[in-house]
Formats: C-alpha cells, structure tokens, sequence
C-alpha cells in the first residue's frame, strides 16, 4: 500500500505538467488558427509570445524549450501561409519569438538551479535538527512524550527552542528551554545548553546540582559565542523535569522559564513554581534554586512550552488562550493534543508564529507506587 502511494505521489506531479502544458499548445494551434480567418490587416501573431511566457510558470527547461520551437515553427508558417516568410517583418518576428524564448528557457534553468539549491538547504536544516533535537521516543520509562516544534524563521526547521530528555536510573529527565533570540544566529546557544544537558543529565543526583552545572556550563562558554560587552545580554530560560519511575510525584526547577500546564482529573492548571533567574546569568551573583514537587498520576497529562505559544498574538492582536484552549483537550493523547494544537495555534495566529514555540506533551502511561518519597533538595 504504502509502494502504491509513493508511486502515485511520483505520477502525479507529471501528469499536472501535462495537463497544464495543453494551455500554451492550445493557445499557439488557436492563434495560428484564427490568424488564417481575420482580415489581412489583422495580425494575431504576435500574440503567439504568450505560450512560453506562460509555460515558464509550472514548467522546467525542456517543456519550455519545446513549447518556443513550436511558437517559432507557428510563427514561421503564418508567414509561409500567406507567403511573406522572408519579408524583413516576418523575420523579425520569428527571431524575436525565438530571443523571448531563449530568455524563458534561461529563466527556468536560473530558477531551477536556485530551486535544488533551496532543497540541498532544507535538507542540511533537517539534519541540524536531528543532529541538535534528536527526536523524542513515544516512550520513555513509564512517560509517553510528543513533541511539537514550530520555527518563526521563514525556511528554518529549528530556532532559539529547545528540548532534550533522557532517562536515568531514577527516572525521567527532561528539559525545555529558550535562549535569546530567534532563528539562525540562536543556534550556537541552543546546541550548548542541549549538549551540556546530555551529560550531567546523568551525572548530578538532584535537580538543583544539575541546574548548577547547566549553569556554570552556559556561562563559561558564552564568551566564545559573542564580544564581551554582548554577554550580559546572552541568556536562556529553561525548565528542568524530574519524573520518578514509582511514586506519583514529578519535580521542576524553573530558570526564569513558564511554569508547565498540568492536565488532571481535577481540571487544568498551572504548576506553581520559584523560579530562578535564566541560566547564563549566575556571574552577576549566587543563585538558590528551589525543587517543587508535585502529584503526577497515572493519565495525567503535563505541557511544558514554551514563551513563543502564549506569546503568540492573533490577527485582532491578542495573546493565545493557551490554558483555556487545553482545558477542551482533556483525555486525548499526547499525539493527538500537540496536533490539535499545532492546528488551533497557527490558526489562531494566521498561520505565521512572530517566535518559535515548543511543547513537549508527557503522559504517565502506568500505575506508580510508593507515593512517600521525599523530595530531593
């Protein structure tokens, strides 16, 4: 089945150029035509300058060059026709018409070249990507996950958003983040903070050692990624989740970032958190950071985002109802949630977002037990 579609999705295209190439021949087989009928003082020929003009609009170099031979070939025999082949007129008819259409078939190898050039560029975004963003597993221990990435920047497949997670002998460890900025230039910093993550992920007991090294790791390298007076405003917010295997439980740290959107049996709501100040920003003085813990049960659901989806404005200018909007998404999977809202967000926002945005959806998917753990400092 799925040959059957990839072979469809081939045809397709081809067919669509060969339906549309039936306008130009039909327009050089009906200028030619009626040209013989009207009066002599009336000249259609050159009209005959619109087929490649318009086949150059869905065509490549050779249908293009084709449909000019036969703008050429018509031209030629209205003037055979009515026997002034080689009158000075005709002749320059027929070399303009041949000129226009060399200049077609000019334009469509130009725009041809640039064309594979954008997709070699697409393709080189898309392996960033998962080189950067390597893509979440459905699963991880006893958490379902989906993930939702929307880049600002126009042709970009990743921005200043950014995500990882991983599992670890307690449980599951995930982070969300945003660094300053948007697009191209705040790639260097994502990868840092994504890179540094990976390792002491598995290496810091406690939430609050692994923010420490995060934040020791960000600000240390952040003088090779812009001049010294640019520092200070070099920085990025960032939400650390820890859910425990057993226990019913999940803890955060938040670094200046929104506090997630948990989705229960009781309703929807905010998780309320202490949040420090964004990671990039511990030289200006010592930082406490602060765990907060929280019930995390079986088919619950809890959105970590970030500031480019309650940021994004609509067309009458407002901020996205982003807790409201969850609140009618109670019960769906993490799959089907992050689709509705990639939907109801681009079109809330007419289909261009002024940020990048990230959601990651995490699901307890089994029950959990001993619910008297203590809570890590």
């Amino acid at each position: 089945m799925n040959v059957r579609r990839r072979e469809a999705g081939v045809r397709r295209p081809w067919q669509s150029k060969q339906a549309l190439l039936a306008v130009p021949i039909v327009l050089i087989v009906v200028i030619t035509a009626v040209d013989q009928l009207v009066p002599e003082d009336v000249h259609l020929s050159p009209l005959l300058v619109v087929a490649p003009a318009i086949t150059i609009a869905f065509a490549g170099p050779w249908l293009t060059a084709l449909v000019g031979f036969l703008t050429v070939v018509a031209q030629a025999y209205i003037g055979w026709h009515f026997s002034v082949l080689m009158t000075r007129n005709v002749l320059v008819q027929i070399l303009a018409l041949a000129v226009m259409s060399a200049l077609a078939v000019l334009f469509c190898v130009v725009r041809e070249r640039h064309r594979r050039q954008l997709a070699r560029v697409r393709t080189v975004a898309e392996a960033t990507q998962h080189v950067l963003l390597w893509p979440l597993p459905d699963q991880l221990g006893s958490v379902q996950v989906a993930v939702l990435y929307l880049a600002a920047e126009d042709e970009a497949q990743i921005g200043g958003d950014l995500y990882a997670a991983t599992s670890t002998e307690d449980g599951v460890r995930i982070m969300i983040g945003d660094v300053r900025g948007k697009g191209l230039p705040a790639i260097g910093e994502a990868a840092l903070l994504i890179g540094a993550f990976r390792e002491a992920a598995h290496e810091h007991a406690g939430l609050p050692q692994l923010a420490a090294a995060l934040e020791r790791s960000v600000t240390r390298n952040l003088a090779s990624l812009a001049p010294v007076e640019e520092n200070e405003e070099r920085f990025a917010t960032a939400l650390l989740v820890e859910i425990p295997e057993e226990g019913g439980i999940a803890r955060i740290i938040s670094c200046g970032h929104p506090p997630p959107l948990l989705i229960s049996a009781d309703g929807v709501t905010l998780v309320p958190v202490n949040p420090a100040p964004p990671l990039g920003t511990g030289s200006l003085g010592p930082v406490t950071y602060t765990v907060e813990m929280f019930s995390f049960q079986p088919r619950d659901t809890l959105l970590l985002y970030t500031d480019g989806i309650i940021e994004g404005r609509g067309t009458d200018g407002g901020f996205y109802p982003f807790v409201e909007r969850a609140a009618q998404w109670t019960g769906y999977s993490p799959e089907k949630l992050v689709r509705f809202l990639r939907c109801d967000l681009l079109a809330h926002a007419g289909g261009r977002l002024d940020d990048d945005a990230a959601v990651i959806a995490l699901c307890r998917s089994r029950s959990t037990h001993g619910q008297h753990l203590e809570m890590r400092r």
